[in-house]
């Protein structure tokens, strides 16, 4: 079945997933502090299968610069150990039984600045998600328009509100890695 509506509201929800998609990428970077958060990116090899961290393990914060990682199954320890390891978070996994500690070191400034270099990366990838949806909605219009369920003048109203909805969201973006930047370079 065909398209024969346009809906804007659509096209904002996915744009706000970017951003959303955007704000978690963020939440991972470390800027020095123990969060849970920081384990989410990586995938432990379990099963058979790659799995995030928190379907292996419970993650809490004892101190505000330690992570302690209690893995569920005894036989998984050394799988959640090694994908620790050879993430490019820098961290170095301690083992004790069941438990995994990891401490957070000190950020120097070298190191926030490669921090704040992934945070812009991040951004533009959310970006050019949102140019994407613009594009998408864009080019439904003008189908809509060629098939003569939408008035040129219909599709021209629509195409702004989809530029407006996708000035709002870069704005967004922008403004939550400046956020993220001026936590990082914090010291």
């Amino acid at each position: 079945m065909a398209v024969t509506t346009f809906d804007v509201s659509e096209i904002k929800r996915r744009m706000q997933g970017a951003v959303a998609s955007l704000k978690q990428d963020l939440g991972s970077l470390r800027t020095g502090r123990a969060t849970p958060s920081l384990l989410d990116p990586i995938q432990v090899d379990a099963y058979g299968a790659a799995m995030s961290m928190a379907q292996v393990a419970t993650i809490s914060v004892p101190e505000p610069r330690l992570l302690s990682v209690q893995v569920w199954d005894r036989s998984m320890v050394s799988a959640v150990e090694k994908a620790i390891r050879e993430s490019d978070l820098g961290l170095n996994p301690q083992t004790e039984g069941q438990t995994i500690r990891l401490r957070i070191p000190e950020m120097n400034e070298q190191r926030r600045r490669e921090m704040v270099k992934v945070a812009h990366k991040y951004a533009e990838e959310a970006r050019v998600a949102v140019r994407h949806v613009r594009r998408d909605g864009l080019d439904l219009l003008k189908k809509l328009e060629k098939d003569g369920h939408l008035s040129e003048d219909d599709g021209k109203r629509h195409a702004a509100e989809v530029q407006k909805a996708t000035d709002a969201a870069v704005a967004e973006v922008d403004t939550v890695t400046a956020a993220k930047e001026k936590e990082i370079m914090h010291v």
